[in-house]
């Protein structure tokens, strides 16, 4: 007969005990319970079945100890480890190494060696502590799934739990501290997920996530660390499509769901993270991780750093008390913050430099010990209804070539500039400066876009627009400063639209040497000195403004100035016009009114001759005026005109736009002419299509475009801007726009150019971001149709794809210049001319073999025109000098500069 076996067995003295754990196991039926009595048991147990071992009188009472290799070593069932003391003999060595099954263990003590799990084992330690590891405490690998609660991980030599390959670990509770490398280490495509987790005490990063790994941290504690907090990278969190990810996004709902969505798989959650004495969190290479309302503190190198290409989403951050920046973005990094707070960094808020981009939005940065946005090398922010406050030196800087845009952003005590625009470009709309040194200072070659913005109580200067530089101002509000208003220091470029100046204890605006501005719809009231202010050899247009109480004379025109003042008005103070003697304004429809001392007409009658200090003269009529003037004074309109015709004449071939450019500058001349007698223009379109195949000549004549409309007054510089569509398109949604607008505002008195326009509108990709870059320019071509000309160019077919790409496109290009290719004869001519200019000589026979050459050459895709010319000259130099250097002590001298039939390239070379 027989007889079911016991579920109960025991290990130790006593009748029916077992002399050791593993023959009690060997015994045990599945689901048994093992009993072991209190004692040090020297053996290496194997478990493959479901059998619970417990300490019979609690924890601390049993002790397993290896006899070689690990002490428990499980391959497979259910087995359950209550209350033991597990203990390795060879620190660097596995003490518990789980292959396969689903083990688990409870209140157990594992030390003087790892515990490993690997193959698809599926562990659960709960109450745990692991202690006395040489190197890793808790490794995992393979596709192993390891679940710790409330465990305490403590006093590894090397890292506290390393996942690698497809690993799976969830730690809950746990406590890992004094890990002589890092706290969690995380590489392969592993993944981790640890909730009200404390890290300290680490020689390297708390957690460090690479390669493709994925990784949640929610309400975690990670401080003390021996360097950074968090580290990410290789492509850490990059992996948004997997099917692994969208796992741990749903396994880190299920504990608390995250308040921001993103398709990174790296969330930090209400984490803290702080004593660090690195970067409190660190996005290298190409990692990407999401950061939702985490606590860095008291780092004491920057809180939060993204180089490479990495990508941060910070939500609702908190950086305090940072021994240096506290967010620093380099190389290609991106990172988006909204609702973040950086406050009492020693260094910068936010430091941004390489091709960097950063969105705020919401932000808070204040108090720091330099300036609080620094922006540097190609970096471009964009900052929406953020504050940027407290710091002793600049509110916002943007240096080199970075790019800013600022909405609704408020800048206030600032120890130096508000906002400096240093050599890079910016645009701000809606924004404040309050109580700083100077409010806005702007020493820049590009062309920033202040709109609707106010300065107020500052100590110096409202606007400062410096030496050379330029700007677009538009309903600029400037009240209660300690100075000028608007300052446009020597030679400045600006256009000011609608700008109010109130309470002002300099003068409004001051307009320095040699500076031309347009201005329209100034309002200047209460000023202590000037209204407007114009120094010696400015000019300008200014056109219905108005000027009341001011303390100095409203209108103050120093000599040689030639201003046009257009329908402008004054009321109250002492003088309301002082034109110097050699001083020549214009004057249209200027009144005044309740002045004590009135030169201007009161009461708006026509302006009358006002004595020899004042020229009251008709734009037009002769003499220099600020409307028509060319900025460099020694040539004349038509002697410049002359110029640029003699150059165009010289361009090789290009008969047919040669003639399309000379009719157009006949039209502009009469256009001009109409307008200065009063009439109406006639209805046109000064944007034009270049249509041609690539190096016919295109941007050379754009540019000598650009340069007759400015010699005919038509164009405030004349100067050409080229763009593609790398210059206009942006690489998220938001970012096109600002790009485009920024491009514009550079082009703004001259001629906009941008070549392959098609590529704007690319084939079977209707949602490109390109179609933005379109309903961008078609906008700003309608608000600044006066102020710039725009010239797309491109192959011929191509171009018609692109003008039907917009509605409004094909009204604003109303006229198409074709570039033909060049002739043999004529590319001929291009080479000759490149020998002339580096002082070569084509003899004729030369000129006999370019003939042949460029009627056989093939004119396939690669095929460049005049880029080609240059190109076999360039050999031909190449292939002189081989020829001619074995023996250069019998050369003549007619030899060093001669071409030869012989020079010319195989025709496959080219």
């Amino acid at each position: 007969m027989l007889t079911k076996k016991s579920s109960w067995e025991r290990v130790g003295s006593g009748w029916g005990a077992h002399s050791t754990i593993g023959a009690a196991v060997r015994a045990a039926a599945e689901g048994s319970t093992v009993s072991v009595q209190p004692g040090t048991y020297r053996e290496s147990v194997v478990l493959d079945r479901d059998v619970t071992l417990v300490a019979e009188k609690g924890p601390g009472t049993v002790r397993i100890v290896a006899a070689r290799g690990p002490a428990v070593t499980v391959h497979g069932g259910k087995p359950v480890l209550r209350d033991l003391t597990v203990e390795g003999t060879a620190p660097a060595e596995a003490a518990i190494l789980v292959r396969g099954g689903a083990p688990a263990a409870q209140g157990c003590e594992i030390t003087g060696g790892r515990v490993e799990v690997t193959g698809d084992a599926m562990v659960t330690l709960k109450g745990c502590s692991i202690t006395g590891a040489d190197a890793v405490a808790v490794r995992l690998t393979g596709t192993s799934r390891t679940v710790l609660e409330d465990c305490s991980v403590l006093s590894a030599d090397g890292d506290g739990i390393a996942a690698d390959d497809d690993a799976r670990v969830e730690c809950t509770g746990a406590l890992i501290d004094g890990a002589g490398v890092r706290g969690v280490h995380l590489t392969g495509t592993a993944h981790g997920r640890f909730t009200r987790c404390e890290v300290r005490n680490t020689r390297a990063a708390a957690v460090h996530a690479e390669g493709r790994s994925a990784l949640v941290l929610n309400e975690c504690r990670l401080y003390d660390t021996g360097a950074q907090g968090v580290r990410l990278s290789g492509t850490a969190g990059r992996r948004a499509a997997a099917r692994g990810d969208a796992e741990l996004r749903r396994d880190a709902a299920s504990a608390q769901e995250p308040r921001t969505s993103s398709s990174h798989a790296i969330l930090l959650d209400r984490c803290e993270i702080f004593r660090t004495a690195g970067t409190g969190v660190l996005a290298e290479d190409e990692a990407a991780a999401v950061l939702d309302k985490c606590h860095i503190h008291d780092t004491k190198r920057a809180a939060i750093f993204a180089s490479g290409a990495g990508t941060l989403e910070l939500e609702g951050v908190r950086v305090v008390d940072v021994a240096d920046s506290g967010l620093a973005v380099a190389g290609d990094a991106t990172v988006r913050a909204r609702g973040a707070t950086f406050a009492r960094t020693a260094a910068n808020g936010l430091y941004a430099t390489g091709q960097a981009q950063v969105t705020f939005t919401d932000c808070e940065i204040s108090d720091s010990a330099y300036t609080a946005v620094h922006l540097g090398g190609g970096a471009r922010a964009t900052l929406t209804e953020c504050r940027v406050k407290d710091t002793p030196e600049y509110g916002i800087r943007v240096c080199e070539q970075a790019e800013l845009t600022a909405e609704d952003t408020r800048v206030q005590d600032a120890g130096m500039t508000g906002v400096f625009v240093d050599g890079g470009d910016a645009s701000l709309r809606d924004c404040r400066v309050e109580r700083a040194q100077t409010g806005i200072s702007l020493r820049t070659t590009h062309r920033p876009l202040v709109a609707d913005c106010e300065i107020s109580a500052v100590a110096e200067v409202g606007l400062e627009v410096g030496p050379g530089s330029g700007a677009v101002i538009d309903g600029l509000r400037v009240q209660r400063t300690r100075s000028t208003g608007v300052f446009l220091d020597a030679g400045a470029t600006a256009r000011i639209d609608d700008c109010t100046m109130t309470d002002v204890e300099g003068s409004g605006l001051y307009v320095g040497k040699g500076t031309r501005p347009r201005v329209r719809g100034l309002t200047v009231e209460r000023v202590a000195r000037n209204g407007v202010f114009l120094a010696e050899e400015a000019a300008g247009v200014f056109e219905d403004c108005r000027i009341s109480d001011a303390g100095f004379p409203a209108i103050y025109v120093e000599a040689a100035a030639t201003p046009v003042l257009r329908r402008c008005f004054v009321t109250g103070g002492d003088h309301d016009l002082v034109v110097c003697e050699g001083a020549e304004p214009v004057i249209e429809d200027c009144r005044s009114d309740g002045v004590r001392e009135a030169t201007l007409p009161q009461g708006g009658a026509p302006t009358a001759a006002l004595g020899a200090v004042v020229s009251v003269r008709t734009p037009g009529a002769g003499g220099t005026t600020a409307a028509g003037a060319d900025e460099d004074a020694a040539v004349s309109p038509e002697e410049r005109l002359a110029e640029l015709r003699a150059e165009l004449d010289r361009l090789v071939g290009l008969d047919g736009v040669k003639r399309d450019v000379v009719g157009l500058t006949k039209l502009m001349q009469m256009v001009k002419v109409r307008k200065e007698a009063g009439l109406p223009p006639p209805p046109l379109s000064r944007h034009l299509v270049f249509a041609g195949n690539p190096g016919t000549g295109k941007t050379t004549v754009a540019r000598l475009y650009g340069g007759f409309l400015h010699a005919l007054g038509l164009l405030q510089r004349g100067h050409l801007v080229e763009a593609d569509r790398g210059a206009l398109v942006g690489e998220y949604v938001g970012h096109t726009a600002p790009k485009t607008q920024a491009v514009f505002r550079r082009a703004l008195g001259g001629v906009l150019f941008i070549d392959e326009a098609y590529s704007l509108v690319p084939h079977a990709q209707p949602n490109d971001f390109g179609q933005e870059a379109i309903s961008t320019l078609v906008k700003l071509m309608e608000d600044h149709r006066d102020d710039i000309v725009v010239i797309v160019a491109g192959y011929p077919g191509e171009m018609r794809r692109f003008l039907a790409s917009n509605a409004g496109l094909g009204s604003r290009f109303s006229r198409t210049l074709t570039f033909e290719d060049y002739r043999p004869d004529e590319l001929v001519r291009i080479v000759e001319y490149h020998a002339d200019t580096h002082q070569y000589a084509c003899t004729p026979e030369t000129v006999d073999a370019l003939h042949r050459f460029f009627e056989e050459l093939p004119r396939g895709e690669q095929f460049g025109n005049g880029r080609t010319a240059r190109q076999v000259f360039q050999l031909m130099t190449e292939r002189q000098a081989q020829r001619i250097a074995d023996d250069l002590d019998a050369a003549a001298a007619g030899d060093l500069t001669t071409l030869l039939p012989a020079d010319l390239p195989p025709v496959e070379a080219v």
